[in-house]
């Protein structure tokens, strides 16, 4: 008996050390996920901001400057970097997501896909970022 509840209490030790629901909890397929959605949400929101400010200039000519006016601030160019990010992130993990779906391989390296998706979008910000903001606060 003393064998069968010491096998018992290793296989409930196993259970309650794994997160309960997913695998993917706080692991790269989880985090990818996460911010895939994130930025594709933050994209569809520049994006209905953008149709909607740009029309104005068939509206009123005037209220278009006015609103252009207002994007030429320290604050909106650190706004541009973020959407700039978040178009990168989501284009590279979006290839990411490609490669998992149609090639044979994909599930077995998308964790290694997730960091060099990470890798690429941080070479990748290193090249714009400080250039976009020297443009920013060099005015």
């Amino acid at each position: 008996m003393s064998q069968q509840t010491a096998g018992t209490l290793t296989t409930e030790t196993k259970r309650s050390s794994r997160p309960g629901g997913t695998l993917y909890r706080g692991r790269e397929g989880m985090w990818s996920w996460v911010l895939h959605r994130v930025t594709g949400v933050a994209i569809f929101f520049f994006l209905l901001v953008h149709v909607l400010d740009t029309a104005l200039v068939r509206v009123s000519p005037e209220a278009y400057n006015a609103v252009i006016g207002t994007y030429q601030t320290p604050i909106m160019g650190l706004g541009e970097t973020a959407l700039v990010a978040a178009i990168v992130y989501h284009a590279f993990n979006g290839i990411r997501i490609i490669l998992i779906d149609f090639w044979s391989k994909g599930v077995k390296y998308q964790k290694l896909m997730f960091w060099i998706v990470i890798g690429l979008w941080v070479i990748t910000m290193l090249g714009f970022a400080p250039r976009h903001l020297m443009n920013v606060f060099g005015h």
